[in-house]
């Protein structure tokens, strides 16, 4: 199915014209659900002398069902051209930018809008009705059906959509089944529906709600002394068509205006309400939840880094140089972990910037390298976001080999004319046969491996290594690197993407 972008590439419009229709298809569901009709764009084709006389000057760019009622068109239709017969009418709206409504051809019936912009039709709005299985209309499907027509007119008029319209409210926008308002010029209900009533109910209004001043009930509702956003009374008044929320002790109310006019003069206002207390106490529980976990990492991080602390202490007081070695790797793996957990404290989710975390592993090891040589350390390439399990293996691997690269790779003075001792990292993620992969590369120009040796090893160091490439589903490899140096090279098998 073609996007819209790749249909009004096809067109004749100006940069002014493609924004305008992008803003009016990101708005019209709402138009659609009070018509409770399927509606469809029609734009026309850049046509030149090398194209195809066959070719329709006209295709379907867009389509939008409603939520209130049966759909009319029930497959895809994006990139149709019209029929004869419709060609006819859209090429007639089109020249005189008025709105028309064919005779009725059975069951269906069908109203051609003029998207105008700057006083200039560019594209045409068909509306499709299917009489047959249109809801039998009452009280709310009259108003609905009134307002629709408003909002068709305002669309014929160049003055839908608004210029300047900041409607989102972030989640839990307020849509056309959620709850309707229509507020006459004056800020007064002239009708509502019934989810609308219920809101306001909520709210703690129990009088009558037609005629009622919404600003009025809402404004005396809200807690004294309670912080309210700027744009409050233009919403409630329908001045703007802008969106805002409203936190009271019984509910919490999104709400959306949509000025109505008529030949520029405002008329009235559509307001969307919905009561969305049950998504807020939700996200504050989420958001307990995720400080409650930072927390937890925070206290993971101390805890290891007080054990780390431990250890070193614990090693001052020993004369085995071995025993006292052993201690302080120990405490060097804990800090490792820790790096990955004071990571995890900062943010609220459970996945980390493994760059970050590879660059403080890095400069870390380093420092407490037992060597008499200074390696500078480079990053290449990137890891991406890791998930916590993955990211915590990574660290203890890395900071092993980067350990094994300065500790053994430049235990023998420099010879004369050698470039500075460097460490460099390299990452790469791909994708294969559905598993999201990780190569790393750790690179030294030291003295490189002894005659035989592939990187196998029976220290500690690299039994941890093993262990935990194993439990990543990784391979690893040893070579010497030209003209000197080691390459380590491992590929893992991540847990998932994130």
């Amino acid at each position: 199915m073609p996007t819209l972008r790749e249909t009004l590439s096809r067109s004749t419009m100006s940069p002014d014209d493609v924004d305008w229709v992008h803003r009016l298809v990101a708005d019209w569901q709402m138009v659609a659900d009070l018509s409770f009709a399927d509606l469809t764009l029609w734009l026309p084709v850049q046509m030149d002398d090398a194209s195809d006389p066959d070719l329709s000057p006209w295709f379907l760019a867009a389509h939008a069902r409603p939520s209130t009622g049966p759909n009319f068109y029930h497959d895809d239709v994006i990139g149709q051209t019209p029929a004869p017969e419709r060609e006819h009418w859209l090429n007639d709206v089109l020249r005189s930018g008025r709105p028309v409504t064919p005779p009725e051809a059975g069951y269906v019936r069908e109203q051609y809008v003029p998207v105008v912009r700057a006083g200039r039709a560019i594209a045409v709005l068909v509306r499709h009705t299917d009489l047959q299985n249109m809801r039998q209309q009452g009280g709310l499907e009259v108003n609905y059906l009134q307002i629709s027509q408003q909002l068709f007119s305002m669309i014929a008029e160049g003055a839908f959509p608004m210029d300047g319209a900041a409607t989102g409210v972030g989640r839990g926008t307020p849509r056309v089944g959620d709850g309707v308002v229509r507020l006459t010029a004056e800020g007064l209900i002239d009708y509502a529906s019934p989810n609308a009533v219920s809101a306001l109910r909520r709210l703690g209004h129990t009088d009558l709600v037609n005629g009622a001043d919404l600003s009025e009930i809402v404004t005396s509702r809200l807690t004294q002394g309670s912080t309210v956003d700027e744009t409050v009374p233009l919403v409630l008044t329908g001045r703007a068509p802008w969106g805002t929320e409203i936190e009271t002790p019984t509910i919490n109310l999104t709400l959306r205006s949509v000025p109505l006019t008529r030949a520029g003069v405002r008329v009235g206002a559509l307001l969307l309400m919905r009561d969305v207390s049950e998504i807020r106490r939700r996200e504050r529980e989420l958001l307990s939840k995720e400080a409650t976990i930072r927390e937890i990492h925070h206290r993971v991080k101390n805890n290891l880094q007080t054990v780390a602390a431990l250890l070193r202490l614990q090693s001052r007081r020993l004369d085995d140089p071995g025993a006292k070695a052993a201690l302080a790797e120990a405490g060097r793996r804990l800090s490792t972990v820790a790096l990955v957990h004071d990571t995890l404290s900062q943010g609220f989710s459970e996945s980390v910037d493994f760059d970050e975390v590879a660059t403080r592993v890095l400069r870390a090891t380093v420092e407490v390298a037992a060597t008499r040589t200074v390696a500078g350390t480079r990053l290449l390439g990137s890891f991406g976001w890791l998930r916590a399990e993955d990211a915590t293996h990574l660290a203890m691997i890395l900071a092993e080999l980067v350990h094994n690269a300065v500790e053994h790779g430049f235990e023998e003075a420099d010879h004369p004319g050698r470039e500075v001792p460097m460490v460099t990292v390299g990452a790469w993620r791909s994708r294969h046969e559905g598993q999201d992969l990780l190569e790393v590369e750790v690179c030294d120009n030291g003295q490189g491996l002894p005659d035989g040796d592939r990187g196998a090893s029976s220290g500690l160091g690299m039994q941890i290594v093993e262990a935990l490439l194993t439990d990543m589903r990784g391979q690893i490899s040893w070579e010497n690197a030209e003209p000197h140096g080691t390459v380590v090279r491992f590929t893992v098998r991540l847990r998932g993407s994130v």
